[in-house]
């Protein structure tokens, strides 16, 4: 199992200095690679329902440093780890200016970009930047990571679908990795699953429990063998974690859901539960108040959870 670490992208663990102290200690670490968040605006009023708290309130607090051009900096201040958005909200952006920006990135990284994707929640936000009609997000991700493909691996290019088209375009350079760069499809309902058996490398779910984790890989299992698809997705998970001491308490986790949490000896068992679930990747997201609290929890975890897993 490969274990990756989620990126702060507001406060004051997201300044410049912050940043970059913090993935070259990711690096330094053994961690294999960095997660980015994404969200352009906030509106002042959302009425939408998060998915992934129980109460459907969205924790954030309305900042946030954008995602692809962060991902831009990060591949700046490391060698190694790899840079992956978790997830990018497919219809924000123009599909043609995306693949362009994240063929960019990979180039400048020597091929260290994941495209993690997802449809998006907040229908307020689509207004606020005139994506396209919140209601059919999903069909317009399907044809977005279509046109980001078609770029990435054709040369001239061109596309006709109902809600895009171009004809014959250079898009390059073209991105390092070959044919492109690995596509992680967040989610867990059932659309996500068929997303992902149409188009992912992987399955990029949030706090699902072991027994939801079997059902969805087996549902998968299915989908692909329906679709002629020979070898199923990985499983990639994200998880929040927290490290405790005796007689400490968890933290609750604005993602609802599972959160690995308890003192090291404890985290090895669960860690073990993923990997017989089928988790190839293991993104964590450390729930630490500060930067110091951060890289405390941070440290534990290489020094005393990982080395004793196997």
């Amino acid at each position: 199992m490969r274990y990756g670490f989620y990126l702060p992208t507001r406060g004051e663990t997201a300044t410049p200095e912050a940043l970059e102290t913090l993935v070259q200690r990711g690096e330094s670490l053994g961690f294999s690679s960095v997660m980015i968040a994404d969200h352009v605006v906030f509106p002042v009023t959302i009425n939408s329902k998060y998915p992934y708290t129980v109460t459907g309130a969205f924790p954030g607090q309305g900042d946030a440093l954008e995602q692809l051009t962060l991902m831009a900096f990060i591949a700046g201040k490391t060698r190694t780890l790899r840079l992956v958005s978790s997830v990018m909200i497919v219809p924000h952006r123009n599909p043609v200016v995306t693949a362009k920006m994240l063929a960019t990135i990979d180039v400048l990284s020597r091929g260290r970009v994941t495209v993690g994707v997802g449809v998006g929640w907040l229908r307020e936000e689509f207004q606020a930047l005139g994506a396209p009609d919140f209601d059919r997000r999903g069909s317009v991700s399907d044809e977005y990571i279509r046109i980001m493909k078609t770029l990435w691996t054709e040369c001239p290019a061109s596309f006709a679908g109902e809600f895009y088209r171009f004809e014959a375009v250079r898009c390059l350079p073209a991105p390092v990795q070959k044919p492109h760069p690995p596509i992680w499809v967040g989610g867990h309902s059932r659309a996500a699953l068929r997303r992902t058996a149409r188009f992912g490398a992987a399955w990029h779910p949030i706090n699902r429990p072991p027994a939801e984790l079997r059902a969805s890989r087996a549902e998968l299992a299915r989908l692909c063998q329906a679709s002629g698809r020979a070898v199923p997705p990985a499983l990639t998970l994200r998880n929040d974690i927290r490290i405790v001491r005796p007689g400490q308490s968890v933290p609750t986790s604005t993602h609802g859901g599972r959160v690995l949490a308890g003192e090291p000896a404890a985290l090895i068992d669960q860690l073990a539960e993923l990997a017989d679930c089928g988790v190839e990747h293991l993104v964590l997201e450390f729930l630490a108040a500060d930067g110091r609290e951060l890289d405390a929890q941070m440290t534990t975890f290489a020094e005393r959870v990982r080395p004793r897993f196997v």
